[in-house]
């Protein structure tokens, strides 16, 4: 569920908002997992990635970076078993526009030109990994 209506495009709002960003579909080069961080989980590892390689990395500066190290190292903790921290990484993705609701209060949208569409709609099919079977299994007992 989202916070009120979808907004319009900068082409018919009165008040275009200066900062809109569009950002390309497809994953970016990305940097690799600092090996200091002494990330251990696979979770993490895939969280990392799944981030470093995001269309948003591409405008990121160190700043931006140096918070995916810190949330990666929460992530790391929540694979683990501290589900404390899960709040906090939700909180944090979600100012890097992790879902269609984020981008959308962000201002921000990822289009796919070879399709033509928004890649912002979910997808047809939704797998489920081992990673995420062993998260569950992590919040919800055996």
């Amino acid at each position: 569920m989202t916070r009120g209506p979808q907004p319009k495009s900068n082409a018919v709002r009165r008040n275009a908002h200066p900062h809109a960003r569009e950002f390309k579909a497809g994953s970016q080069p990305g940097r690799e997992l600092p090996r200091g961080l002494g990330i251990t989980t696979a979770g993490a590892k895939r969280f990392w990635r799944t981030w470093a390689t995001s269309p948003q990395a591409s405008q990121w500066a160190e700043t931006d970076w140096a918070e995916l190290e810190i949330t990666t190292k929460l992530v790391d903790a929540l694979y683990q078993g501290d589900l404390r921290h899960a709040g906090e990484i939700r909180q944090r993705t979600a100012k890097w526009g992790a879902t269609v609701e984020d981008r959308n209060r962000l201002r921000m949208s990822i289009n796919d030109e070879d399709q033509g569409g928004d890649a912002d709609q979910a997808p047809a099919e939704l797998t489920t990994t081992d990673l995420d079977e062993e998260l569950y299994q992590l919040l919800n007992g055996p």
